[in-house]
């Protein structure tokens, strides 16, 4: 029986290690960088950030929003500490986006919530001395595919510099016949209105689109296929193919220092 592509664990042998090893960076991470834990950007007890800092004076620094994957279904920001290592070292500061999953929630509920995090850090990032001129934006897989509702055309002016989009889903229909079916059922509806293929950004935002290298193919063909979408619009893309990295190694690097993933992530939020 043949696999399916959108499975990663049936992909990426080492699935759970690489887990346990997020989990267990993340952990390092909220011991080790100056913090402030489980800031409101909403009335749900999901809207949540958490905000780390780099060593020195906060003030008007740049700023960096990382929103986690897991299929719209798992993990949580908690998860993903790890990446502010990274974020902190290039002299940001770090947000890390907490929101609801499916199937509790519907995707609108988790768009609308990525924008509200997106508002809260417009309008309040300054107090803890980021300067929201200077946002730039990351996303994994599902978080890949929220990104980039933060620079669509009818959110604009986006206010985003830059975007990184790691291992990214942009066309939603395949998802439909996928082991997704059973789990978080996206609709056709869902499918038509968050489809980033389907959609008009922002131009002025510069987008790095990244794939890992052995990533199951509908990632890389994805990862194209958005390229010229934007492309076409005139943006700024770069396309980039992370040598021997899989869906869950590549995310894992992005706050490894030295790795091809946090290098494009600290350029990305020193630029």
């Amino acid at each position: 029986m043949q696999k399916d592509p959108f499975r990663i664990r049936d992909h990426v042998a080492e699935f759970d290690d690489i887990v346990a090893e997020i989990v267990r960076r993340s952990t390092q991470s909220r011991a080790n960088i100056p913090m402030v834990a489980d800031v409101a950007y909403g009335p749900d007890a999901t809207e949540t950030v958490d905000l780390f800092f780099p060593k020195g004076k906060r003030e008007r620094l740049p700023v960096h929003m990382f929103i986690h994957g897991g299929y719209w279904r798992m993990f949580s920001k908690r998860d993903y500490s790890y990446v502010a290592e990274t974020v902190a070292n290039a002299g940001a500061i770090a947000v890390i986006v907490d929101y609801a999953l499916m199937p509790a929630v519907r995707m609108a509920v988790i768009v609308g919530q990525i924008r509200r995090a997106r508002q809260w850090v417009a309008e309040h990032i300054a107090d803890y001395g980021g300067d929201p001129g200077l946002l730039t934006i990351s996303g994994h897989s599902a978080g890949a595919h929220l990104a980039t509702m933060l620079f669509e055309d009818d959110s604009r002016p986006s206010g985003i510099k830059a975007a990184l989009l790691l291992g990214g889903l942009y066309d939603l229909k395949p998802l439909q016949t996928s082991f997704l079916a059973g789990e978080i059922a996206i609709t056709d509806e869902e499918v038509h209105l968050f489809s980033p293929i389907s959609k008009t950004c922002d131009p002025s935002v510069a987008v790095e689109i990244s794939v890992g290298a052995d990533e199951t193919p509908p990632f890389h063909s994805q990862a194209a296929i958005y390229t010229d979408h934007l492309e076409r619009q005139g943006l700024d893309v770069s396309r980039t193919t992370l040598a021997a990295a899989n869906h869950m190694s590549s995310v894992r690097d992005l706050g490894v220092a030295g790795t091809d993933a946090a290098s494009l992530l600290a350029r990305l939020v020193a630029a």
